[in-house]
């Protein structure tokens, strides 16, 4: 890998880091009313080429919510223990779909970063032909 990276990895980078994230974020959604589901959180880190910063991001390991899952009163729920009571998810819909628009954002300036430098790349090579 050379010394820098160019603009078009490190914007590839950033979208792949934010396709992670979203994946997580739609499982997160779908399973909102899954009995005992735990959120799923992906933290970005940087990439290291030989010891030293490259300066592009990729996906951390996938971790758990660590909040207390909720305690829901449904005596006839099959999950119920003898009091009633089962464990929920901790799924907020409202954070996870905030969470959701911010990814989708970060990923669509990456994808205009990319594409301003390919564009760029194209305008240098029609000089070049000049």
């Amino acid at each position: 890998m050379t010394e820098t990276l160019s603009a078009t990895d490190l914007a590839v980078s950033g979208m792949k880091a934010q396709a992670v994230r979203l994946r997580h974020i739609s499982e997160n959604i779908a399973n909102a009313d899954t009995p005992g589901y735990r959120r799923k959180l992906v933290a970005f880190r940087e990439q290291v080429d030989f010891g030293r910063p490259a300066g592009a991001v990729t996906a951390g390991p996938t971790r758990m919510d660590r909040r207390e899952l909720p305690l829901i009163f449904d005596p006839a729920h099959p999950m119920a223990d003898v009091e009633g009571y089962y464990s929920g998810s901790n799924v907020d819909l409202i954070i996870e779909i905030a969470d959701a628009k911010e990814a989708s954002r970060s990923y669509e300036a990456n994808l205009r970063v990319f594409e301003q430098s390919r564009q760029m790349g194209s305008s240098l090579l029609d000089l070049i032909r000049r």
